[in-house]
């Protein structure tokens, strides 16, 4: 699966940096574990350096952690099943606050 595709690049230009709504701001796309319980919120994206910042989840929307994390580990990624990271399709963006608790 592609994570990062022409489209979603656009959308997270057009969107900007977000830290004057830092708060709240809009996740753009989300990415998944399907294998297990991790979850990637991205709210912005470098494409210089081919990195997100989002919220990270481990095991549930509760226990996770703003930060940084790139594409390139999300590509590499392989679960114990041979699965990978997925973008989720069926995202629409949405404030933080909706999503996150």
């Amino acid at each position: 699966m592609e994570l990062m595709t022409a489209e979603l690049e656009k959308r997270f230009v057009e969107v900007g940096l977000q830290d004057c709504v830092r708060k709240d701001p809009v996740i753009v796309a989300k990415f998944f574990d399907p294998a297990g319980k991790r979850t990637w919120y991205a709210t912005e994206y470098d494409s210089t350096f081919r990195m997100f910042f989002g919220y990270v989840s481990f095991f549930g929307i509760w226990d996770g952690e703003w930060g940084y994390f790139s594409l390139q580990e999300l590509e590499a990624y392989t679960s114990p099943f041979g699965t990978g990271i997925e973008r989720d399709l069926y995202w629409t963006e949405r404030k933080a606050s909706t999503v996150i608790r």
